[in-house]
Order: C-alpha cells, then sequence, then structure tokens
C-alpha cells in the first residue's frame, strides 16, 4: 500500500520532533532572517489575526513573538506534538494538513518556515494565502530552492522534497494579488565527517518523509563509498541548504 506523502511526512517529522529543535540549526536560521526581514519591511509591530503554517516545534513561532504581538495567533502542523508550541506561544492549534483544512478568515498575517518545499503545488498554497489575507495583511513564507540537498540527488535519492521553488516563481504566485516586498535566496553547505553523519542528521530533523527506501547494510556501505568518492574534502561531506523567501502584502 503506498502511503500518502503527507502521512509520511508527519510520521517522519513525529518521530524526530524531540531531536529536531536542537538538530535543525539551519531551520533556525531560516527563521530568524523570516522574521527579521518582516521587521525590516512591516510598519507595524501587532497583528490582529495571524496564522502560521506549518509551525513544527517552533522556531518561528517563538522569533514571531518575541519581535510582534497578536490579538490572535494560530499555529497549524500535521504533528499533534505542535500543540505544546502552541500552549507555550498562548496560541491556538489548528491542527492537520494545510492544504486541506479551513484557514480562519482574512487572517492579517500568514507566515510559514520551511514547509512548503513539501507541497506538490507550493504555488497554488501561495495563492490561497494571498487570497485569504486581510486587506493590508502581510504575507511571510520561506521554503527551499533546487539546489537543496543537490548531494543526495546526483546520487540518487529520493529524499528531496517535491516542491523546490526559486525566488521568482515565489513572486510569481502571487504576483498582481499581492505588492512583492522582499525576496531572497541563499545557497550554503554544512560539513560533516561521514555520510553516516549526513544520514543522522537528516532522520534527526525528520526530513526523510519523503524517502521510502529501505537501508540494508549492503544499501549503507554502497551510499558511503559513493558519498564519499563524490564529495569528500578537506572539512569533510557537504550537504546543501538552499533557503527561500518571500515577504508581500496586500494593499488596502
Amino acid at each position: 500500500m503506498i502511503v500518502p506523502l503527507a502521512d509520511r511526512v508527519q510520521r517522519s517529522f513525529s518521530r524526530s520532533f524531540g531531536t529536531y529543535h536542537e538538530a535543525a540549526g539551519q531551520q533556525v536560521q531560516i527563521a530568524d532572517r523570516l522574521v527579521q526581514e518582516l521587521c525590516d519591511t512591516a510598519a507595524r509591530r501587532h497583528f490582529t489575526s495571524a496564522l502560521e503554517l506549518g509551525a513544527g516545534t517552533g522556531h518561528l513561532t517563538r522569533r514571531l513573538c518575541a519581535e510582534f504581538s497578536f490579538g490572535t495567533l494560530i499555529v497549524n502542523d500535521l504533528s499533534p506534538e505542535t500543540q505544546l508550541v502552541a500552549d507555550a506561544a498562548g496560541a491556538m492549534f489548528l491542527r492537520g494538513d494545510a492544504k486541506q483544512i479551513e484557514w480562519p478568515k482574512q487572517p492579517d498575517l500568514v507566515a510559514s518556515a520551511s514547509m512548503i518545499q513539501w507541497l506538490p503545488a507550493p504555488a497554488a498554497f501561495l495563492r490561497r494565502a494571498a487570497a485569504a489575507l486581510a486587506a493590508d495583511g502581510w504575507l511571510a513564507v520561506s521554503g527551499f530552492g533546487p539546489e537543496q540537498y543537490r548531494e543526495l540527488a546526483q546520487i540518487g535519492s529520493s529524499a528531496k522534497a517535491p516542491g523546490l521553488l526559486r525566488p521568482d516563481d515565489l513572486a510569481a504566485a502571487v504576483q498582481g494579488d499581492l505588492e512583492i516586498v522582499a525576496t531572497g535566496e541563499t545557497v550554503q553547505q554544512i560539513h560533516f565527517a561521514s555520510p553516516e553523519k549526513v544520514l543522522k542528521h537528516l532522520r534527526n530533523t525528520g526530513v526523510n518523509g519523503r524517502a521510502q527506501k529501505v537501508w540494508t547494510k549492503s544499501c549503507l556501505l554502497q551510499f558511503s563509498r559513493e558519498y564519499t568518492r563524490r564529495f569528500d574534502g578537506e572539512a569533510g561531506v557537504p550537504l546543501t541548504y538552499h533557503p527561500i523567501w518571500i515577504i508581500a502584502r496586500k494593499r488596502s
């Protein structure tokens, strides 16, 4: 039986919930960057109604709460464990698939970090967010671009997320509905002592939810040899991250 992608992702992130927060250093930086971009561009520091989608362990939630105040803050995620994040932030928790759940009416902030790449149609998701926003509402969303985990892609891994876009794609999705205030991207590598450490990092951050491969001892050995042969260097073996983001505003 083929398990739907959303279910696989939810199970993977739930299994890694206890390790994700400490292991997801790149995701912390991305949440920090997204909030800083919003602080630099949004004139307000209070939102009447805010919706965060794919909140996970709360990296973005905490940063938003540190910089902004909210009349109502609703955090969403597939994983039931995110209830703890909502409780700590004094927020409401809306569990479920962000593509399918009913969103609150006319939030004046829709935010999401490191989630839209897991959606099969992220552009359609962004258009839904644009339509949902109240007049003078703000959109702050980050995801990952096509260079994400390029090493894994080059050796045939299926772990790559399906919805990898470039910043121009984010802007094009909402152009005409929203004023594009800022977009951006960075490409950076982190290094590990061995390919096995790369796999441990992926497990601890729950980003192997799309992969269905069963790791036998021989498969692991083959993966390690090929990864080392192709990518080993003085700093160890790399793994590439390609964060992208958009800040946009709905005119009154």
